[in-house]
């Protein structure tokens, strides 16, 4: 090949290199143009699903603008502002191509009454004070403290902190429906002593959250015995009686 020939060769394939660089810089700008800049991928829908959360609460913490590009959008910090909705328990957000963000909540469910100041407080699980009422709430399990100790002011923080409390509620989310059926009363008398007291006054010191497949395994047989009292605190040494040994009063 000659001289000339090879610097041709050179020429041409310099512009091809040049002309393919040129071609990547604007198809990045043009991506980026239609992500950041242009109304063509912006928000005009916000969706919500999931749970009953009132569409206006969640609208308002959410905070999203339309018209903002999809891709500006944080959906982490949208999820962290939707979960500082009392009712709400978790929350999820993610965009829909080409306008839409669609907002899925799971909202808190009450599970407890607790005796609280001059009334009653229905809680979930999680210690979450989500109402107050003066009467005790039908249909949630009442929720005690430790014999002697003072009532629960109601304050959504006290009962988020209290490691009774949490306890409680961890145990109570992890029981079988058949089981979780039948109480009545959860006595949180520490974070490692929880008492089940079932319909007809029957008592059962669960203890702590740990082992709970094991220990309803344990009464799903012990229950056949009919005796008043069950200790499961140790699902391998579990104690039957018929009388309440709990020595922290009745529930």
């Amino acid at each position: 090949m000659s001289q000339q020939a090879s610097q041709g060769r050179k020429r041409r394939d310099w512009w091809k290199a040049a002309f393919i660089g040129l071609a990547v810089v604007a198809l990045i700008g043009g991506v980026a143009w239609a992500l950041l800049g242009s109304s063509f991928l912006v928000v005009r829908t916000v969706r919500t699903t999931g749970s009953q959360v009132p569409r206006p609460a969640i609208l308002d913490a959410a905070g999203i603008v339309l018209g903002t590009p999809l891709a500006r959008i944080d959906t982490g910090a949208i999820a962290r502002r939707v979960e500082r909705i009392t009712q709400v328990q978790s929350a999820k957000v993610t965009l829909s191509w080409p306008d839409s963000v669609v907002i899925w909540t799971r909202r808190r469910a009450a599970l407890f009454t607790v005796r609280a100041g001059h009334g009653y407080a229905v809680v979930d699980s999680y210690g979450v004070v989500l109402r107050t009422a003066r009467k005790p709430q039908g249909g949630l399990i009442a929720l005690q403290p430790a014999a002697g100790q003072a009532v629960w002011t109601g304050q959504d923080q006290q009962l988020r902190r209290d490691p009774a409390v949490l306890a409680a509620g961890a145990i109570v989310r992890g029981l079988p429906a058949w089981l979780r059926g039948r109480i009545t009363t959860v006595q949180a008398d520490g974070q490692a002593d929880v008492i089940l007291v079932l319909h007809g006054g029957v008592r059962v010191r669960w203890g702590d959250p740990s082992h709970g497949s094991a220990k309803a395994q344990e009464m799903a047989i012990l229950l056949r015995t009919n005796a008043r009292y069950y200790d499961v605190s140790d699902p391998a040494t579990a104690v039957t009686g018929n009388a309440a040994h709990s020595g922290s009063g009745s529930g």
